[in-house]
């Protein structure tokens, strides 16, 4: 995932919590630094016990990105949403492809899926709870 991409999508979430769109501003920032640092952190402890590099940098922006719009108590559905559907598809595909299993599988497709299910679930969630 491009910068050019990531950080503007990080800035415009902390921009619309600060207007009070999908989160606290409090909420946002936690969450763009909780996820950042749980992505950041599981990778460090995956290349220390490997000795292979398991994610991009841009993937922690965009999940970063997603906290900051969503606030931190959306990162728990984000993530195991982005991993249940990135795992059926990659196996899928490493079935379908015949590839070995350390193919790499970008995983920042699946993030982004998630934060639009967290979206459009979130909000008709919102909408049953007001009327």
């Amino acid at each position: 995932m491009p910068d050019n991409i990531t950080l503007p999508l990080l800035w415009l979430g902390l921009i619309s919590s600060m207007l009070g769109c999908f989160s606290h501003l409090q909420n946002a920032v936690i969450g763009a630094i909780a996820a950042y640092s749980s992505l950041w952190l599981v990778t460090r402890l995956y290349k220390w016990l490997t000795g292979r590099i398991g994610m991009g940098n841009g993937d922690f922006k965009l999940f970063a990105a997603l906290g900051a719009f969503f606030g931190w108590q959306a990162l728990p559905f984000i993530l195991l949403c982005a991993c249940v559907v990135g795992l059926i598809f990659g196996i899928t595909t490493l079935i379908i492809k015949k590839q070995h299993r350390h193919t790499p599988i970008a995983f920042g497709p699946y993030l982004a899926f998630a934060g639009c299910i967290n979206l459009f679930w979130s909000q008709s969630f919102l909408l049953h709870t007001m009327i």
